[in-house]
């Protein structure tokens, strides 16, 4: 049976765009179709890692990895350009330097971050939203310390930390930096008692809809290593020496160097301002991860909005239902080409984990299971292995696995 070859295109490489790529190669045959994969970088990295590039304890090459060791070059074509726009009724993605045609289409293309027209917020404000800010931000935290000690009148504003949002994003950066500003002020010889790390949450806790013990335990373990909470308040403005926050209708300032934004995402612009009809800038999907307008478009990660009906709201755009997004929609692009019966996507929520730092972490698994301390920290780090390993096998595991599971001591 004569089959006519098919172009499938992938738009973005982040967890979604590239576990969709490896089981696409994996499930099709070379004379079924052709496989393009566009990202703006080289390079596939971890979000979920971002918040220790940041800080300087987890380095940028291990959070990196090169496209061209986990894609298939008999099988995918990779281009590294920008996306620019999506006309779907023309069936084309419009590229800086280019123009495809496609029969099948995956929109993959992630977040961007949400500043919620703050005055001053985009200009002044540091994100960990992909490894340039995040390299960004390591540079300045250590410049400050480095001013700091070598400005005659001291400066205190360098040395305090202002962490908008208190989202897993959030508290994981401030785990992470709690840690780290332990060895800066061991290494610049400064009194760790100078250094404020302040984390403004707009809602009245932290890691809001979580477990309350969790929550609990989370500010009492940051609290310990010096964070500050300011929850139930708002950022107002923001200045290259300052940030303005509301509580109670009282304003008040802070004099600091280093704001970090870590609350608030959007989908990719370029989704509303294509031919697409969007709920909270996202394309609403069908069940089997399609459009609703367009059966040969497949959205997935932060730009699909997916419901989930018992609780009345959209399903949390995290990794690890992105990551099951993958297999479904990979799944469905095979039945697709093939005409087969296409299977319904839900999310199985498994569990979630953040970390407070190096050596402690808060978590719920298998439903309810709440586990903490030294044992939600190995578990973080099993499952960072765990995806490394579904990607590329053992050989991506070895090369970029965390193996140091027990926690270092001080």
């Amino acid at each position: 049976m004569n089959m006519e070859k098919k172009s499938i295109v992938i738009l973005g490489a982040g967890y979604g765009g590239m576990m969709t790529v490896t089981k696409i190669q994996k499930s099709l045959r070379i004379e079924e179709a052709e496989i393009t994969l566009v990202n703006i970088n080289e390079y596939h990295y971890q979000t979920t890692w971002l918040h220790q590039n940041a800080v300087g304890t987890v380095s940028d090459d291990r959070t990196k990895i090169p496209i061209k060791d986990v894609i298939n070059p008999q099988k995918v074509t990779f281009i590294q350009d920008k996306v620019l726009s999506i006309q779907p009724k023309d069936k084309k993605v419009i590229l800086e330097k280019r123009i495809l045609h496609y029969d099948v289409l995956v929109i993959a293309l992630g977040f961007e971050v949400e500043t919620f027209d703050v005055p001053g917020l985009e200009a002044y404000a540091y994100t960990i939203n992909n490894i340039e800010k995040a390299r960004e931000l390591r540079r300045h935290i250590e410049h400050n310390f480095s001013l700091f000690v070598k400005e005659e009148k001291k400066n205190l504003s360098r040395l305090t930390f202002v962490i908008g949002g208190g989202g897993f994003t959030g508290v994981e950066f401030l785990g992470e930096l709690a840690d780290r500003v332990s060895e800066l002020c061991k290494k610049y010889n400064v009194d760790k008692q100078l250094v404020r790390i302040i984390n403004i949450e707009a809602t009245p806790t932290i890691l809001p809809g979580f477990d309350e013990q969790l929550v609990e335990y989370a500010m009492n373990s940051l609290e310990a290593r010096g964070v500050e909470f300011i929850t139930g308040a708002t950022f107002k403005e923001c200045t290259p020496t300052s940030v303005l926050f509301e509580k109670y209708g009282m304003q008040t300032k802070i004099s600091t160097h280093t704001i970090v934004w870590s609350a608030g995402v959007k989908a990719n612009s370029i989704i509303k301002e294509s031919d697409f009809t969007t709920n909270k800038g996202k394309i609403e999907v069908n069940n089997d991860m399609r459009s609703p307008e367009y059966d040969n478009v497949f959205v997935i990660g932060d730009c699909a909005l997916i419901m989930d009906f018992e609780k009345g709201k959209p399903y949390p755009p995290t990794a690890q239902i992105a990551i099951q997004e993958s297999e479904a929609v990979a799944y469905n692009i095979r039945a697709y080409i093939r005409n087969e019966e296409m299977e319904g996507f839900k999310p199985n929520i498994l569990g979630t984990v953040a970390s407070l730092g190096n050596r402690d972490a808060i978590g719920i698994i298998f439903k309810n299971k709440k586990v903490l301390g030294w044992k939600a920290t190995i578990l973080k780090k099993i499952i960072d292995n765990r995806y490394l390993f579904k990607l590329g096998g053992l050989r991506l595991l070895v090369k970029k696995g965390k193996f140091a599971i027990f926690p270092r001591v001080k």
